[in-house]
């Protein structure tokens, strides 16, 4: 096991995120360090109405013709069915306390999902409070994305927690876990999902594909005042589909992920493309309307 996280990759090295049985222990290792080193869960944890658990969910990448298969971000792409449709997000939803509370006690044992985290023993020793709470959030981040695109909870592995977010627009608190998948290649979104994606860590770690995404949001009707515009960062995925673009508290937590276990970070805002959006005031519950240059 690596003691330190990889240097930044390079857009065109290949070779470090094709290396599982080195590239997996290293990111766990990096995980667990930043972690244990500051509080993870505040007093704002208890607060479950309030409280998501989310999965930054890593997976292999369908190999191209003569290559080798990669390490990949996999993210679901909401549907119209739910409101901030159209947005890229992490699997995982709120906590439903009479289920995740029973769950979670069964994630720790030696055989489950946290017993076989290598660092799971040590944590609940040194952290018995936030090892409940981890324990509890990561039952509700894989009962979720069980819902939501039928996730094969028992061929997960867990990787560790990530920094808490918080979403501008809406009052939740956002509790990110790592994991990786590394053999389901075959999902069933629900409803509530339009199609998922797998994005390769190489373009996410390559600085030319991020962009300053110029938001302009609409004003809700009677309201008085002009409509509100600002700039906020992105990362631009040209996908076999179509363009997509990653924004927001997701955006937020993979930018978290790759700092702690790539040293990686994005190019300034004001050095970026500019790319226009628009927030209409079906946002909440209904599509987003997007543009590109």
């Amino acid at each position: 096991m690596w003691e330190h996280p990889p240097a930044p990759v390079a857009a065109d090295t290949r070779e470090p995120l094709s290396d599982f049985k080195r590239l997996i222990p290293a990111i766990t290792a990096a995980l667990y360090d930043h972690a244990s080193a500051t509080p993870l869960y505040d007093a704002a944890a208890a607060d479950l109405a309030a409280t998501s658990a989310v999965l930054l969910l890593l997976g292999r990448c369908q190999p191209a013709e003569g290559r080798a298969s990669e390490a990949c971000l996999v993210l679901n792409k909401r549907s119209a069915a739910v409101r901030q449709s159209g947005d890229l997000c992490c699997p995982g939803g709120g906590v439903a306390p009479r289920f995740d509370f029973g769950v979670a006690r069964m994630l720790g044992l030696p055989l489950g999902p946290l017993g076989r985290w290598p660092f799971w023993r040590r944590w609940r020793r040194q952290k018995p409070l936030e090892g409940r709470w981890l324990a509890l959030y990561y039952a509700t981040a894989l009962r979720e994305a069980f819902e939501e695109m039928r996730l094969n909870p028992l061929r997960v592995r867990f990787l560790g927690p990530l920094p808490q977010q918080r979403l501008v627009l809406f009052r939740r608190l956002i509790y990110p876990l790592a994991a990786w998948v590394p053999h389901q290649q075959r999902f069933k979104p629900n409803r509530e999902v339009e199609r998922i994606l797998r994005i390769p860590l190489r373009r996410l770690l390559s600085p030319e594909n991020y962009v300053r995404y110029q938001l302009t949001m609409a004003v809700p009707a009677g309201s008085p005042g002009p409509e509100t515009v600002r700039d906020v960062p992105g990362f631009r995925w040209r996908a076999p589909h179509g363009t997509e673009l990653l924004w927001g508290a997701t955006y937020r937590i993979t930018m978290s992920f790759l700092k702690i276990a790539f040293g990686f970070a994005p190019p300034e805002i004001a050095h970026l493309p500019r790319v226009t959006g628009y927030l209409n005031e079906s946002y909440l519950s209904g599509e987003r309307e997007m543009e590109t240059p």
